[in-house]
């Protein structure tokens, strides 16, 4: 139990180094602010780049279960709404991490292969549940509105694309909406 404790202290606290310093943030760092010994943050992840994947691969797996604790919370639209403004978060911390992704040996593009599944995956099941209760048009092409969000991203211009991001969630949810 310590040991897992022990990970995903190590996890949170890379991914934070990783946000404000880059690829190159001390491991030592990492492992004092952690609360553990160096030894322990390397039986762990042996290599930065396996605490850099690590750090990706847990932010996917939190957006994949976030699906499944909204879809049992919320109302199906509001399930959606939400699971869309954690998307732009999880788009905002990609980027920040994307250049250590980026040290990764093989490059991200093996990392995003699995992860664009679970995340596809988690958005689907939401918006079908959305069509099923009437909130949502029948013609609706889920990956429509990922490919909006993740658009809005790539034009970031300015600190203040993520606001604008936010409120591009509720427009198209607006839209989405069957006619009346």
């Amino acid at each position: 139990m310590d040991a897992q404790r022990n990970r995903e202290r190590i996890v949170q606290v890379a991914k934070e180094a990783f946000t404000r310093l880059g690829a190159n943030a001390s491991l030592d760092d990492i492992a004092r602010h952690a609360g553990v010994g160096p030894g322990t943050l390397y039986r762990h992840f042996p290599t930065r780049d396996a605490l850099i994947e690590a750090v990706y691969r847990t932010e996917v797996e939190k957006l994949a279960a976030a699906e499944r604790r909204f879809a049992e919370a919320m109302p199906p639209i509001k399930a959606l709404r939400a699971w869309m403004l954690l998307f732009v978060d999880h788009i905002a911390a990609k980027q920040i991490i994307a250049p250590a992704l980026n040290t990764v040996v093989g490059g991200p593009s093996k990392l995003y292969e699995g992860s664009r599944g679970q995340i596809q995956g988690a958005f689907d099941a939401l918006v079908k549940r959305a069509i099923k209760s009437g909130d949502i048009r029948r013609d609706l092409d889920p990956f429509d509105l990922l490919r909006a969000l993740i658009g809005v991203a790539h034009v970031a211009s300015g600190p203040d694309w993520q606001q604008s991001a936010k409120r591009l969630v509720d427009i198209l949810i607006t839209g989405s909406r069957p006619a009346k």
